[in-house]
């Protein structure tokens, strides 16, 4: 069974989870060479980190592989378009909190060795109590490639600068849900609120409320409007559209750049 799970994933993507739209196949080109990445905080001071990859809180429970310094990378490029939607945001009382930025194929690595495990279900309660482990290589929430590893893709929420919390975005950063994708319970294309969660399994089903369906579209919004690419099914994910290296993968720690 685990190696038909293997072989499904392989097969649906040579860089990641293809029905997702992320990405299409490519040829993988590995490097350690960070000569075109900052620490994004030297970019984009105001940003607010919260590493979940080099903590334990996140869906695996411990620290992941190649995250050595609670720090986030970024491309050069990423990180300027970074700047203008962090401007943009603080100028609407908001503050940008990232969760992860670049991942080193070490760390995408460990996601598939935790996810073979299926006995390793520690964290199920918090990120995925709705599904069983097995499925996490079929429904595509763990594959082979990450868009991450290619440097200009990241996670990140608001932080409210008057109430001093993060803003309640109805679902936590890394949930394995449809209750996570940008379209649960509105249409982010014309950012209307329909309520609809139809599409969540849950007994009594989750939905969000118009406020928090709001506040996915703030950030929304302003990553669109200065570059990025959103993804289908995490509303914290985004891409830089004219990402420099879309080719290439990855491979030094996660860790402070001297430069």
């Amino acid at each position: 069974m685990l190696a038909a799970i293997l072989t499904f994933c392989g097969a649906s993507v040579i860089t990641s989870c293809k029905s997702n739209k992320e990405e299409t196949a490519v040829t993988v080109n590995p490097t350690d060479d960070n000569s075109q990445f900052v620490t994004i905080t030297d970019v984009v001071p105001d940003v607010i980190l919260e590493i979940r990859y080099f903590g334990t809180y996140n869906f695996v429970g411990s620290r992941i592989d190649g995250y050595e310094e609670p720090t986030a990378l970024l491309t050069r490029q990423a990180a300027d378009s970074l700047k203008k939607v962090s401007d943009d945001v603080m100028k609407q009382g908001y503050r940008l909190k990232i969760y992860d930025a670049y991942r080193p194929q070490k760390g995408v690595d460990h996601f598939v060795r935790w996810a073979q495990d299926l006995a390793d279900t520690k964290m199920k309660p918090y990120f995925y109590p709705d599904l069983d482990k097995n499925v996490l290589f079929p429904k595509e929430y763990i594959c082979l490639k990450s868009g991450h590893t290619r440097g200009s893709t990241l996670d990140l929420t608001l932080f409210d600068m008057a109430t001093e919390k993060e803003l309640d975005m109805g679902g936590t950063f890394d949930w394995f849900g449809s209750e996570s994708h940008p379209d649960f319970c509105g249409n982010p294309e014309t950012g209307e609120y329909t309520g609809d969660n139809s599409k969540s399994p849950a007994e009594p089903k989750r939905s969000i409320t118009a406020e928090q369906f709001e506040h996915r579209m703030i950030l929304r919004r302003a990553m669109l409007a200065h570059g990025f690419k959103p993804f289908d099914t995490e509303w914290w994910h985004f891409t830089l559209k004219d990402e420099p290296f879309p080719d290439t993968y990855f491979t030094f720690p996660v860790r402070q750049l001297n430069k």
